[in-house]
């Protein structure tokens, strides 16, 4: 009987050491894995944005280095004449325009409600002057303008607007009129503003010119007489941020707040967007957190001496030779401190490249690598095509050989 007593305590003892160290080891380990899921699930940039929607893009590479819902469909606002400006821009690189030509106004755009430089129907504006009220006043009035001097008619502009939108991969994005005000189906998200922006400043950095000036003045030359009118830019980060550089602000009762912010330091070009900012405070602030985030972890580097490109041979052409481009130049964003010593290229040329050759064709690339890993490449061109040789140039080429 004092056996199974003593067996018995044995067991409790032994099960109540079992239920101490598992009690220990679960103590030590729930609160690490706590910690740990929450190291997963928090944000390692340290931002925290009020704004429900927001995008941090490098403007070189187009690389994203924050993002908050920039896929949720919002009203861009005024935002929306980035896209405007784009096609103005287009006009001129096209030779459709030029700055120096004169607008004239139409009843429907001096009817536009909202910001507005208060243009009269049968006004005239140079095409330097609108753009400079788009870009700094946001005037719907100059931007309907525009619209119809460039395509005849807004709707027809507005076609041109989502067009181009497509072709940047803004596939998120629906414009139904040029200037930014509510309407049914005017919608964008955070990442395709940042697209469109990263096109304007890339494409187009003379907006700069623009985009950057604080006030300025026009003149209103009507029946009346000239008149001059005040313009202030209504982006305040040019005045509060040092290295601003524009780009554009948006506000109605349904987008709420919102702002494309450009800004370059030290060779660096970042876009910060933010969108549905409760107030205006808040996203200028919000979109200088992003920025000086950017700034602090952007690395660039940008190749300044790419190998020069000696002609290759093409076999079966009327030509022997074909000479080669770049298709752009080459850069990359580190998100830390690089040793750019340590990065390498290796150029690959096609083998056998056989006529005929199309002036465009890729024949070979540029591949970059850093600490061993690939870290991007630029495309090798054909800068000339090259036809086929036909039997008298064949014939030709043997000849030649013969008498050499």
């Amino acid at each position: 009987m004092s056996k199974m007593r003593y067996t018995a305590r044995r067991r409790a003892a032994l099960l109540l050491c079992i239920v101490m160290l598992v009690s220990a080891v679960c103590t030590a380990f729930i609160p690490a894995a706590v910690c740990m899921a929450e190291e997963n699930s928090g944000d390692s940039t340290g931002l925290e944005l009020e704004s429900p929607s927001a995008i941090l893009m490098e403007a070189s590479t187009g690389q994203v280095i924050y993002e908050k819902d920039a896929d949720v469909s919002v009203h861009p606002a005024s935002i929306t004449k980035i896209m405007t400006l784009i096609l103005i821009f287009d006009a001129i690189k096209e030779g459709k325009i030029k700055l120096e030509d004169e607008v004239t106004v139409s009843e429907y755009a001096a009817s536009m409600g909202g910001s507005q430089v208060f243009l009269e129907a049968g006004e005239k504006q140079t095409v330097d002057t609108m753009i400079k009220c788009i870009s700094m006043a946001s005037a719907n009035d100059a931007c309907v303008s525009m619209a119809e001097h460039i395509s005849g008619t807004e709707s027809a502009f507005v076609q041109k607007m989502n067009e181009r939108a497509k072709g940047l991969g803004m596939n998120n994005t629906t414009f139904v009129n040029c200037c930014g005000l509510d309407a049914d189906g005017h919608m964008s998200t955070a990442r395709d503003v940042a697209l469109m922006s990263r096109e304007l400043i890339n494409s187009y950095p003379e907006i700069h010119d623009y985009s950057t000036i604080w006030m300025d003045t026009m003149i209103h030359s009507t029946r009346k007489g000239d008149t001059e009118f005040g313009l202030t830019n209504t982006n305040k980060l040019i005045k509060q941020y040092e290295w601003a550089t524009g780009l554009k602000t948006g506000s109605t009762e349904l987008a709420k707040c919102c702002l494309s912010a450009t800004a370059s330091k030290d060779g660096v070009d970042l876009i910060a967007v933010i969108m549905a900012a409760p107030n205006s405070k808040t996203r200028f602030s919000e979109a200088i957190n992003l920025l000086n985030y950017g700034f602090s972890t952007c690395d660039i580097y940008k190749d300044e001496q790419m190998p020069v490109l000696e002609g290759v041979e093409v076999s079966q052409g009327k030509k022997d030779i074909l000479s080669c481009e770049y298709e752009k130049e080459f850069s990359h964003m580190f998100l830390e401190s690089a040793n750019h010593e340590e990065i390498t290229k290796e150029l690959k040329l096609n083998d056998n490249i056989t006529a005929p050759v199309n002036e465009g064709d890729v024949v070979g690339s540029l591949e970059y690598y850093y600490q061993g890993n690939l870290i991007g490449s630029v495309n090798v061109l054909a800068a000339e095509s090259i036809e086929k040789a036909d039997f008298v140039h064949q014939l030709g080429k043997v000849f030649r050989k013969l008498l050499l």
